[in-house]
């Protein structure tokens, strides 16, 4: 009888070791799969804050630290965009035919970039400048724009908007943003342990702990720190 015990708890302690060796294989497998769907969703968020804050700074000069003010931009401006019917072709190109050139081409001229039927050719390519909201030209009519300040996964934590300006050596002072969003936020629910060893490598690397875009005491061109 407590032969037969041993052996059920013998049985049962080697079906549970097998279950933590699974599970230490299988639970950094299952957050490298989670962390990259989130951190795909944040960067294409951080990527459409910094489309929007450009424009804003072409507008007026300089960078918001408002989501509410960036919004209302987005929804409200307008800016001019190229409307374009037409190609030129490989051919054409390599003949020196330019969308310039290609604007004022003339009868004469058609054969010499390689253009057969300049009526038609002249008929089907146009540019035209139009002036569009911000909304429409840059993220589409049905972008959910009031959502940009989210961060995806956290239901209702917001980005870290901030500003922030840099003189450089011709005493030129020049408007910076930044946006970002600590890795703690973002991946909130996974495995904790993997995201602590995240922080601490990012930090003994001199790095920032999470994913961000532009900077606010250092240009960099808008950068986001994945790329």
């Amino acid at each position: 009888m407590v032969k037969n015990i041993f052996k059920v708890v013998m049985v049962v302690a080697i079906i549970f070791m097998a279950f933590l060796c699974y599970r230490s294989i299988e639970e950094p497998i299952e957050f490298e799969n989670q962390k990259e769907i989130r951190q795909a969703a944040v960067i294409k968020r951080l990527v459409d804050i910094r489309k929007a804050e450009m424009d804003f700074k072409d507008a007026k000069g300089h960078y918001t630290a408002s989501f509410d003010s960036l919004i209302t931009f987005v929804k409200t401006a307008k800016k001019a965009v190229v409307r374009k019917e037409g190609r030129i072709t490989d051919q054409q190109l390599s003949k020196g035919l330019t969308e310039k050139k290609a604007l004022k081409l003339t009868r004469a001229e058609a054969a010499q970039y390689g253009v057969d039927n300049y009526d038609a050719f002249k008929a089907s390519f146009k540019r035209d400048t139009v002036f569009e909201s911000i909304l429409v030209a840059e993220f589409g009519a049905n972008y959910p724009i009031d959502s940009i300040a989210y961060v995806p996964f956290t239901n209702g934590q917001k980005f870290t908007l901030e500003t922030g300006s840099y003189t450089n050596k011709s005493e030129q002072v020049i408007p910076l943003f930044e946006a970002r969003v600590d890795n703690n936020i973002y991946l909130n629910g996974l495995n904790r342990q993997e995201i602590v060893n995240m922080n601490d490598d990012a930090e003994n690397l001199g790095k920032y702990a999470g994913l961000k875009v532009g900077d606010k005491t250092t240009p960099n061109n808008n950068a986001g720190n994945w790329e």
